[in-house]
């Protein structure tokens, strides 16, 4: 069978699918620069002959799956929502995934977004790129007083969400000596307990938090969950982080939470509108570190998707059972 691969993977992983008999095209998107969406892959999938397809961020929608001779479908993202899931069941193909494949990476880059923030590391870069310049101790004094931070160490972190993301950013956090609060109605006891942390209602956990981190899933109950009344029961010394999906929040209300001051700052991986390029709105506050989107931009992730995927696609070839497939129904 001849595959598509446009998802990146390591040469490993690429020998893996090789050696499993598969006659391997790789075409990765950060090479090719070009993302597959709606029913554009179809024709490349046809032109091609190819049975089986990876990828990161192309759609393999109800069109591609329909109007072509697919017979396994690969993504490596943890929730496959650009793969047209009923569809490919209905047809009998296996779509297999790789949860989990960035959740360190996230996990790190919210930690360090919380580090950026604790300690104004945005707005000192900015002020000194600004030709800041000390004429005398009365220059230094201000731009002393104007960075001063504060550690992490015995404040209150509240987790919104205590998932795969949420669970590790617990366990880094751990050795900063702080306190932690989570909000999860889907997370069993146990596990809150082990990451030593105390279940609480949202708005409590809004109220009493120095640094609030999101890491739930988007869904219809989490759609723009935190607004306007939200940011509001923060503490204007509080610093809010995203690095889970721009509509679990208001952005609009986080901006103007954010230029009024009543919250301190912001630590943002995620946008309504992306990629993220200079015109983002957020990038006019010093109190906002931003990044477009990197939390799981690493090449240990990359290593870890592959292998996902690459072993999983040859235990199922070779008539095993695979570990990570969201339709097991059609390998009956």
């Amino acid at each position: 069978m001849r595959a598509l691969v446009t998802a990146p993977f390591t040469d490993d992983g690429l020998n893996t699918l090789r050696a499993s008999g598969l006659d391997v095209d790789y075409q990765c998107w950060l090479e090719t620069g070009k993302l597959h969406l709606g029913d554009s892959l179809l024709k490349v999938i046809n032109k091609g002959g190819y049975e089986v397809v990876v990828v990161e961020g192309d759609e393999v929608k109800e069109e591609v799956i329909e109007g072509s001779n697919l017979k396994l479908i690969g993504c490596v993202r943890g929730i496959p929502r650009n793969i047209a899931i009923a569809e490919a069941t209905a047809k009998g193909i296996p779509v297999f995934t790789a949860p989990g494949r960035n959740a360190r990476a996230v996990a790190e880059l919210t930690v360090c977004l919380m580090l950026s923030q604790a300690r104004n590391i945005t707005a000192a870069d900015r002020l000194l790129q600004r030709e800041f310049l000390i004429d005398d101790f009365g220059n230094f004094a201000g731009m002393y007083k104007s960075t001063m931070g504060f550690e992490l160490k015995g404040r209150t972190i509240g987790l919104i969400g205590l998932g795969q993301v949420g669970f590790s950013v617990a366990k880094i956090l751990q050795s900063f000596e702080v306190s932690l609060l989570v909000t999860d109605p889907y997370i069993d006891d146990s596990r809150i307990a082990e990451v030593g942390a105390e279940r609480v209602e949202l708005d409590d956990l809004l109220r009493r938090s120095d640094v609030v981190s999101v890491h739930c899933l988007p869904t219809e109950e989490t759609n723009r969950m935190l607004g306007k009344r939200e940011f509001e029961l923060m503490k204007k010394t509080a610093v809010f982080i995203n690095t889970a999906r721009a509509s679990i929040t208001d952005e609009y209300a986080l901006f103007e939470a954010l230029k009024l001051g009543a919250i301190a700052g912001a630590g943002l991986d995620v946008f309504s509108m992306e990629p993220v390029d200079c015109d983002n709105m957020f990038l006019e506050l010093d109190n906002v570190t931003v990044t477009p989107h990197i939390g799981g931009n690493t090449v240990d992730t990359v290593e870890r998707q592959s292998e996902m995927l690459a072993n999983d696609i040859r235990t199922y070839l070779e008539g095993g059972m695979p570990q990570h497939v969201v339709n097991p129904e059609v390998l009956k």
